[in-house]
């Protein structure tokens, strides 16, 4: 999942993007209005975590042209503005989703996952395919009754190739979904991981390399 945190405090917007990160999220950070609206210029996100009272371009700027757009981008409200008619006016900006300051952080985590499926075509709640069962809610693989133990990269990556359904998945897609902005696209990342969730996995090998192309499963 691709998640975008606009946010003018900068310690706690890297804080939540960091946070993020560490449930296998692909977190990238905008500081004002104006960056963020570039950054959703070229790079499709699921969730966006968007601050009200931002410089440069405003918050609810930002949501109003996110809904001219039509994009498809899930927005939540991340503000101290936490009264009932600020929800009310938030949410019809085109936000899907609201959240006061103070929060608990495991409470946006919960808020981010129920919209980032929201955003994705309708899927099972668990994905099969060859024999491997994975469930995102229980963060829970199983190849052949066996449990398999993955890190939180891991499975973004094993969760993107069962959802393209026998699809091939670029290293492009891959980099853009399970990693964040900052990663190098010239790095072996995404070599080097799908080298362990292959051993992981077992035999007979199910995840398949695409020369040129990317990978399938």
């Amino acid at each position: 999942m691709r998640v975008l945190v606009v946010e003018d405090e900068r310690v706690l917007a890297d804080a939540i993007a960091t946070g993020l990160r560490r449930e296998a999220m692909a977190a990238d950070v905008a500081y004002d209005g104006a960056a963020a609206l570039e950054k959703i210029g070229y790079i499709d996100y699921d969730v966006i975590v968007l601050d009200r009272d931002l410089p440069k371009v405003h918050g609810d700027e930002v949501a109003r042209r996110l809904v001219a757009q039509r994009s498809a981008s899930r927005i939540i409200m991340l503000t101290a503005a936490g009264d009932v008619d600020d929800k009310v006016e938030g949410l019809g900006l085109g936000a899907d989703d609201y959240l006061a300051k103070p929060f608990v952080f495991v409470e946006l985590v919960a808020r981010v996952r129920a919209l980032g499926r929201r955003s994705a075509p309708p899927l099972p709640p668990v994905l099969e395919r060859a024999g491997v069962r994975l469930d995102p809610g229980k963060r829970l693989v199983m190849r052949d009754g066996r449990e398999v133990s993955l890190t939180k990269k891991e499975f973004a990556v094993l969760e993107e190739l069962m959802r393209a359904e026998g699809a091939v998945v670029s290293q492009e897609d891959l980099l853009d979904k399970a990693w964040d902005e900052h990663i190098d696209p010239f790095t072996n990342v995404v070599r080097v991981t799908m080298m362990t969730l292959r051993k992981k996995l077992g035999d007979p090998p199910i995840i398949e390399t695409v020369p040129g192309v990317g990978y399938r499963l």
